[in-house]
């Protein structure tokens, strides 16, 4: 379980709680017609911009950003191509057909049979980083569904504001209306701002945080595949997938779009 999401929530939850408690207006965050204009609009909103081969991979992607699988890290997989290149420097690429079943990763299996079966080093390059390219699609898809519930959200808390002034207008002869029209529009600009920024967005980033780091592993692979092609000795296999590995952490360090932001 991913206990940093968890904790983020709760944080911000709580801290938004804590304030409207003191200042006494706590009675402000129920609000069931604010709930549905803001979280059923923004639902509608989503389910109408992207189609269902899409939305139906969004409960299973929901479930991986609290419970996240159990990969190899990147060092686990260094060490397993290096043993690879142990063996294919000992007894042959041929060999490594008999560690087929030890191998857990289906990316790294596809290239070692790649090799075993004799293909160009430029075409098994080419084929894996079109899987890659596959699956960075394929993950930003789900990560913009979130990223689309953060940008409608608050634009129906601003609707249920306005909504809320004409009320307001519609009903100044008479006192008694006017509270329930006031907690529609600010409520409903609670609920558009809290939505966006305490769940759609978070979520969305936390699926991009888990795609970059697998693409990241997918891209230290191809280059142990073609290393182990090459028949390249264990300790140049090694020192070549750690210093990528660091370069392109490097990268992402030092790029200005990459930076923190909050």
């Amino acid at each position: 379980m991913d206990f940093l999401t968890l904790i983020g929530l709760g944080i911000g939850a709580s801290a938004v709680y804590y304030v409207m408690k003191t200042s006494g207006i706590q009675e402000l965050l129920y609000n069931m017609q604010a709930f549905v204009l803001v979280f059923g609009g923004t639902f509608a909103s989503t389910i109408m911009t992207y189609p269902w081969a899409i939305l139906k991979r969004v409960p299973r992607a929901t479930l991986l950003i609290f419970f996240p699988p159990k990969t190899k890290s990147p060092k686990e997989t260094i060490e397993e191509i290096v043993h690879l290149s142990e063996i294919v420097k000992r007894a042959g690429i041929d060999s490594l057909e008999m560690e087929y079943d030890r191998i857990t990763d289906r990316f790294l299996l596809d290239g070692l049979k790649m090799i075993v079966n004799g293909l160009s080093p430029d075409l098994i390059r080419e084929n894996l980083e079109k899987e890659i390219a596959f699956t960075r699609i394929r993950h930003q898809q789900i990560a913009n569904v979130f990223r689309s519930g953060g940008t409608y959200a608050p634009v129906f808390g601003l609707l249920g504001t306005l909504i809320g002034v004409v009320q307001i207008l519609k009903n100044l002869t008479d006192p008694k209306s006017l509270g329930a029209a006031m907690a529609i529009a600010v409520t409903t600009t609670f609920y558009g701002i809290f939505g966006a920024n305490f769940v759609f967005l978070p979520l969305a980033g936390k699926l991009t945080a888990h795609s970059d780091a697998e693409i990241l592993l997918k891209e230290v692979i191809i280059e142990g595949i073609l290393a182990l092609q090459s028949k390249e000795v264990p300790a140049i296999v090694e020192l070549k997938l750690q210093a990528y590995l660091a370069q392109q952490f490097r990268e992402t360090a030092g790029s200005p779009e990459q930076q923190p932001i909050v």
